[in-house]
């Protein structure tokens, strides 16, 4: 998967939903991410995809990914 590809896959990904990657080569504990209420940050100049949850910046990988899993949007209380 390029960074393009899944920059367009995670498009949705605007703060109501959560985001799991799963990425190969990776340590045990490092295998798997979840992002709660994850939001795309907006494309830099240096090309990165970047999550964050709010409080947090998750710089992800195109190369290392195996699978993502993008949750329900979520329900306002």
């Amino acid at each position: 998967m390029t960074t393009d590809d899944l920059r367009a896959a995670l498009k949705e990904l605007t703060g109501g939903r959560d985001a799991t990657f799963a990425f190969r080569n990776a340590r045990e504990h490092a295998a798997v991410l979840l992002v709660h209420n994850a939001m795309l940050v907006p494309e830099e100049s240096d090309h990165m995809i970047k999550l964050t949850d709010g409080q947090s910046i998750f710089i992800i990988d195109a190369d290392t990914v195996a699978w993502v899993r993008i949750g329900p949007p979520q329900l306002n209380k």
